[in-house]
């Protein structure tokens, strides 16, 4: 358990409207992240191929939009992480070596389901704005609350191609991403 201010954050778990559980967990950032997909049921938010085991699986893919109401709605103090946060998470779980290289390759492996950090990462794919999914199981696209215009907003994708999480600043906003929510 960490106290920072007024605030007692530690591991628990979290449960949406829905009903749905999520476990959260204080990572080495200091943060109270949620280790597993949002999976919120509410506008603009998608099951993989519209398939309920999709969601059950990996969550829900939520437009830019979406994904910051769907981690509003989870109560106060929850909301959709900056890039700098991302970034900082990454770096912490990267191992010794402290190069963008090193943190993109050290914190791809740490952060994924399979990893030592608890977060737990899945490679839930994505949804285009013509409806069309992509990508399942080879690429994790994770959301930020970094916009880079009025149309577009930086994610973090987890590459398993390359072995890599990169950050990408030209994400449409109308694109459906994956959502971790943080407080």
């Amino acid at each position: 358990m960490f106290v920072i201010g007024q605030q007692i954050k530690s591991d628990s778990t979290l449960v949406d409207k829905d009903g749905n559980r999520y476990p959260i967990k204080v990572l080495l950032d200091g943060k109270l992240w949620m280790i597993a997909n949002l999976n919120a049921k509410i506008p603009n938010s998608y099951c993989y191929n519209d398939s309920k085991e999709n969601c059950n699986r990996y969550g829900r893919l939520y437009t830019w939009e979406s994904a910051e109401q769907g981690c509003k709605s989870l109560g106060e103090g929850w909301r959709l992480p900056t890039s700098d946060e991302w970034w900082q998470l990454a770096s912490r779980y990267a191992g010794s070596m402290q190069d963008s290289t090193a943190i993109r390759n050290g914190s791809f492996k740490t952060l994924l389901s399979a990893g030592t950090s608890g977060f737990k990462a899945l490679l839930g794919g994505g949804r285009d704005p013509d409806g069309r999914y992509a990508r399942l199981d080879a690429h994790g696209f994770y959301w930020t609350a970094t916009e880079t215009d009025s149309n577009t907003a930086k994610f973090y994708n987890f590459a398993k191609g390359s072995q890599a999480l990169y950050q990408q600043d030209e994400g449409e906003k109308v694109r459906a991403f994956s959502v971790r929510c943080v407080k």
